[in-house]
């Protein structure tokens, strides 16, 4: 069901478990809310036994469905303000326990999140590990810097071989910081979350998520 957050962002949870083993928070990529995350939702609430919630990184736009203006719309978001919604998505999980997964760029607010002590453990699925140079401004601030000030030792990072946005060098500096990092050599950006997708890897993508739950519950 979707929920408005305290601060007014649109929330997609599910709180149907009983006793729930822990609280999942999940960062979208760049395309939002949408049913793909509605269903990733409610599959990984009955899967896993877990209360979990999808957050919408772009409250109050109305964006469409093309990637231009969305990309458009990353530099003026707030780190700030998203590292709020995905805690407060995390409160209303009430569990005493929170994860975050995140995809894309998702991914990329995960690995930021990790300045913060409000999730036990953290995923980033491909996410950008420098900000991609279109992207950059004053309210955007670099990964690396949140990893280096924060709980790396927290993060697992999901990174396909192939994919432009995590080149080899970036992944270095990951290792560098302690952050459990697992490349899937033939796999390219958005391989797992996103059954859609002509980059979908099925096995790769079940080895992950397997890999995440046990990250998340560890």
């Amino acid at each position: 069901m979707r929920i408005a957050l305290p601060s007014g962002t649109s929330c997609e949870i599910d709180k149907s478990i009983k006793n729930p083993k822990m609280g999942l928070v999940i960062a979208p990529d760049i395309f939002g809310l949408r049913p793909l995350y509605d269903e990733m939702v409610k599959k990984l609430a009955l899967d896993w036994q877990f209360a979990v919630a999808a957050v919408e990184p772009f409250p109050g736009q109305t964006l469409g469905a093309e990637i231009e203006p969305r990309s458009a719309a990353v530099p003026k978001l707030d780190d700030e303000k998203h590292l709020r919604d995905l805690c407060e998505a995390a409160d209303a999980l009430g569990t005493p326990e929170v994860g975050l997964m995140g995809f894309c760029m998702g991914g990329m607010y995960c690995l930021k999140a990790a300045r913060s002590s409000r999730f036990k453990k953290l995923v980033s699925f491909y996410g950008m590990i420098k900000i991609p140079q279109a992207w950059q401004s004053a309210t955007q601030t670099e990964p690396l810097s949140c990893l280096r000030s924060g709980h790396a030792d927290r993060v697992l990072a999901i990174i396909g071989g192939k994919d432009h946005y995590t080149p080899a060098a970036d992944v270095e500096e990951l290792k560098k910081l302690k952050v459990r990092t697992v490349v899937y050599p033939e796999a390219e950006h958005a391989f797992a979350h996103d059954a859609g997708r002509p980059t979908h890897r099925a096995e790769d993508a079940a080895d992950a998520f397997s890999k995440t739950k046990a990250w998340l519950l560890g």
